[in-house]
């Protein structure tokens, strides 16, 4: 069965708060000896996921 794949769209004041957040998550699991490596891993996939510009519509 396959994964399904989700859209997200954020600007980029909402794209610098999460990375901002996972990092200080990240650096709370170091100091307290846990594994990182989802949280790593999903750093990765922001940091090199693609940035597409969407017109909006305002209604």
């Amino acid at each position: 069965m396959k994964n399904p794949k989700y859209h997200l769209y954020l600007t980029s004041d909402e794209r610098r708060t999460v990375i901002n957040s996972l990092i200080d998550l990240r650096n709370d699991l170091i100091s307290q000896g846990r594994y990182t490596d989802i949280i790593d891993e999903l750093l990765i996939k922001l940091t090199k996921a693609k940035v597409k510009k969407i017109k909006i519509k305002e209604v």
